[in-house]
């Protein structure tokens, strides 16, 4: 907890009083929880983003694609529609969110929906596309509305919930003692050489949460895909320097790994799902332009990359090598078989 947020504590208590008498009408029943009779499996976090949620909704659509006909409900975060949407052809980031965008343009086969009432979102899926048979719910956890089937509690490596506070002291959504209502949790954005001593760490803080499971997952990231003309008429290796566009709330494992691709890594860094401006890709321009180097690109997260592709902003990089970084979710041996196994087992019951 940063020292300035020590005088906001007593706000933090406050909003830790009125999250407990919330959750307290849901866990005696007088708020009601829906449950729903075919899989609705939640992904979530107790902070305030930065854990990687995305990327592990990305992951069970993979697994899951060739067996069930899918739907992703997304609250659709800084959008500017309002009720259902669905995403389609010619959709943006302003109808639908950044994350959801970034789900429909890897899976456009699967149905990509939001909805701030996640309730009134399934059952407008279930109208539309009543061959629907897994809902996956991104960011669900405090909303508990809805009672998913198989609920997934996040945490990232580098920022644990258990040494994080509640809001605004700290970032925190609610008391850290409502973790025990997942089903599983997953340590999120491990080092890719995950030590048995960090596994053990992790273990005890996490058995006080009373969790039926632990995974611990990693990012593997992929080729860097071009964005703009000039990127496609160069080949991104043996790079010297990095321009690190950003717009996500943690870039710390990111920024280990573009490390690892080059000698200078520079970092323009923004707030989580940040509208950038003509004026930030000037900053961005000129930066680069002055900066010396034989040979120099800009990267981006694929998030990022979906409010950039519009035609305002992207005209104002077509000249500039820039790139998206691809990322994906791997599980550090031998979680994958365990999660991938929990996951079947769990669909298994709703099979006739």
């Amino acid at each position: 907890m940063g020292f300035y947020r020590v005088f906001l504590l007593p706000f933090a208590l406050l909003y830790g009083f009125v999250v407990f008498c919330r959750n307290l009408l849901f866990d005696i029943g007088l708020l009601p929880s829906k449950e729903y009779p075919f899989p609705v499996i939640s992904v979530g976090n107790l902070r305030t983003g930065g854990t990687g949620k995305t990327p592990h909704v990305e992951y069970l659509v993979d697994l899951l694609k060739e067996e069930y006909n899918i739907a992703v409900l997304s609250r659709g975060y800084k959008r500017k529609t309002r009720g259902y949407y669905e995403a389609g052809q010619g959709c943006t980031t302003a109808d639908i969110g950044d994350e959801p965008m970034q789900m429909h343009l890897k899976f456009p086969d699967i149905i990509v929906a939001v909805h701030t009432n996640r309730r009134k979102g399934i059952k407008k899926i279930m109208t539309l596309h009543p061959e629907t048979n897994l809902i996956i719910l991104d960011d669900a956890f405090q909303h508990r509305y809805v009672k998913p089937g198989l609920n997934l509690l996040l945490t990232g490596y580098y920022n644990p919930f258990f040494k994080d506070f509640l809001l605004p002291a700290g970032n925190l959504r609610e008391a850290k003692i409502r973790a025990k209502r997942a089903d599983a949790l997953l340590v999120t954005k491990t080092p890719q050489v995950f030590s048995p001593l960090d596994r053990r760490f992790f273990n005890k803080q996490l058995k006080k949460h009373k969790p039926r499971s632990v995974f611990f997952s990693k990012f593997k990231y992929n080729d860097l895909v071009a964005l703009t003309p000039a990127a496609r008429d160069m080949a991104a290796t043996g790079v010297k320097s990095i321009f690190l566009l950003s717009g996500i709330a943690n870039t710390i494992a990111l920024e280990e790994h573009l490390k690892t691709r080059c000698k200078d890594l520079l970092v323009h860094k923004y707030p989580d799902h940040h509208q950038f401006t003509k004026k930030d890709l000037q900053k961005l321009r000129n930066d680069f332009n002055k900066t010396i180097s034989y040979s120099k690109i800009i990267v981006t997260t694929e998030k990022d990359a979906t409010r950039l592709i519009n035609d305002k902003l992207s005209k104002h990089m077509a000249d500039l090598p820039v790139y998206a970084l691809p990322v994906e979710v791997a599980f550090h041996d031998p979680d994958k078989n365990c999660f991938d196994t929990m996951v079947h087992r769990f669909l298994a019951k709703y099979k006739n």
